[in-house]
């Protein structure tokens, strides 16, 4: 039997005490990470994040952080459960061909 695994999982965070509610990230995600709540942004769709970096890069103050390289978790793990080939269907290729290293 073959064992596979993620070494890592989602690295997106949101410091929600310096977010100002601009709703950039929500504006700039792909993906519909976001949701807004109370005046604040906030992470609704976790798996969803493919880490292209967008909302981290188009934050004015710095309240988003995200790792590249780990992929669209969602879409590893099913691939994987299903013994296919990991899709994010974001048009560009698959996780494995990437290293598991989607967008």
């Amino acid at each position: 039997m073959e064992f596979r695994y993620i070494l890592a999982g989602q690295s997106l965070t949101l410091d929600a005490d310096k977010c100002v509610g601009c709703l950039m990230c929500r504006e700039v995600c792909p993906h519909n990470v976001f949701s807004f709540a109370e005046g604040k942004a906030c992470i609704a769709h976790r798996g969803r994040c493919m880490e292209c970096g967008a909302c981290a890069r188009n934050c004015p103050v710095g309240a988003l952080t995200v790792t590249s390289g780990v992929g669209c978790t969602a879409a590893v793990i099913g691939g994987l459960l299903k013994g296919g080939e990991p899709n994010c269907d974001c048009d560009c290729g698959t996780a494995q061909s990437k290293k598991v290293r989607c967008c």
